[in-house]
């Protein structure tokens, strides 16, 4: 019997290191889809034996080897499976021969993740097939949880991902680094899916925890190796600054039992002022050379609420005006919900409640728990604390986060003890 220590550490573990397994396992085989599916194999092998075997000294090398026996064993079945039919073509195409050559001792070191990046979003996809696609492969992320993302149902999300898997492989798109023509045509999905995948790790979509760590800090690693490559970019900078900006707040944001702490609640003492004053830094640098994007914009407003000491000290004309101009440069219904609560904490609640009246008919927030939530923290605070109290409560039954679901219901709990 293995402890759950052991098997969380061993599921950490494989989290990590998946992309890097599958961009080495892509590089040898040249077919994607295949690729993807041996690694799974793999992936379920180590989850079922290292728990109870423990986990062995080259974990990356150990799931190469065995994802591409798998692939080999499957493309052998495949010929045979040919042969017996008399089907002319082979599977493997002679100029890929060279795959099935037996591996030599040593298992190359390179970290693929970031080629594998950007092969993911190659120009044959749509900017959201590649978005999807690449979130499943180097986030590591489920399909529900990247159609919670996308605002979409799961079954779509599914097809997007099948659909962009078969376009992959009838592209040919070799696996390597892109040149900087083509790097410039996907930077933008680049940095989508980087975005995405750290939003999901600092407050997850779903699950017990209100973080996952993985996720977030490996977003953030390759964001610095994206801003390594490109370290004039605005908008690379930009991003980078905005998850540091943010990450710094994580060891505040929950209580000793795990529990929700909001960002006017939270102990700034807990925050991680060197990760603070390298975003800071970073944004600065940005917008003096002119950069206003969406994401120096964005980590601007992260940046003013950093450097308040107190909450009562948050600059909210600064980060109103900042959102006024994101918000005509972003379609993004989230966007709109921040922006209608920094209207509110300027011009009183009932402004914000105003300005969340023209989202209701909006498909992407159609029983959406942030737009109840969102609503019920402008009713109270504009006294209406009975309609409050009905959306804390159907906002508590729409997420799937537990902490923020315990968090939702305590409010309306705390509001209707007080009423009594």
């Amino acid at each position: 019997m293995t402890s759950p220590s052991r098997d969380a550490r061993a599921e950490r573990l494989l989290r990590d290191i998946a992309p890097q397994v599958l961009g080495a396992v892509l590089r040898r085989f040249r077919d994607f889809a295949a690729s993807e599916d041996a690694v799974q194999e793999a992936l379920l092998a180590a989850a079922t034996q290292w728990p109870r075997d423990g986990v062995p000294d080259e974990p990356r090398a150990w799931l190469i080897q065995v994802a591409s026996r798998r692939i080999t064993d499957h493309v052998r079945s495949e010929a045979a499976r040919r042969r017996r039919e008399a089907f002319v073509i082979s599977l493997v195409p002679p100029e890929q021969q060279i795959a099935l050559a037996p591996d030599s001792d040593e298992t190359p070191r390179q970290d693929d993740t970031l080629a594998l990046l950007f092969m993911c979003c190659h120009p044959a996809l749509s900017p959201s097939s590649a978005i999807a696609l690449t979130l499943r492969a180097v986030g590591g992320l489920t399909t529900a949880e990247i159609a919670r993302a996308f605002l979409v149902p799961e079954a779509t999300l599914a097809q997007r991902i099948s659909r962009a898997k078969q376009s992959i492989k009838a592209s040919g798109v070799p696996f390597q680094m892109p040149t900087p023509e083509e790097r410039a045509q996907r930077l933008g999905a680049v940095l989508h899916v980087l975005y995405l995948i750290f939003n999901e790790g600092y407050t997850t979509s779903a699950g017990p925890e209100l973080h996952r760590t993985d996720l977030s800090s490996e977003a953030i690693r390759l964001m610095r190796a994206v801003h390594a490559l490109l370290p004039d970019d605005g908008e690379v900078a930009g991003l980078l600054a905005l998850m540091l900006l943010t990450d710094a707040r994580r060891a505040a944001r929950t209580g000793p039992a795990g529990e929700l702490i909001p960002l006017h609640e939270q102990d700034r003492s807990l925050w991680d002022q060197r990760a603070i004053a390298e975003g800071v830094a970073l944004v600065t640098a940005a917008l003096s050379r002119g950069a206003i994007g969406p994401y120096p914009l964005q980590a601007a407003i992260a940046a003013v609420h950093d450097e308040a000491a107190r909450a009562d000290e948050t600059d909210w004309p600064q980060i109103l005006a900042l959102y006024g101009v994101l918000m005509r440069m972003s379609d993004n219904p989230m966007v709109a919900l921040s922006h209608a609560v920094a209207t509110a904490m300027v011009h009183g609640p009932r402004a914000g409640l105003d300005l969340l009246e023209a989202l209701d008919d909006d498909p992407r927030l159609a029983g959406h728990y942030r737009l109840d939530a969102v609503r019920a923290h402008l009713l109270e605070r504009d006294g209406d604390h009975e309609t409050a109290i009905a959306h804390y409560r159907r906002a508590a039954s729409r997420t799937t986060s537990l902490p923020e679901q315990a968090y939702l219901a305590t409010q309306a709990a705390r509001l209707s003890d007080a009423r009594k």
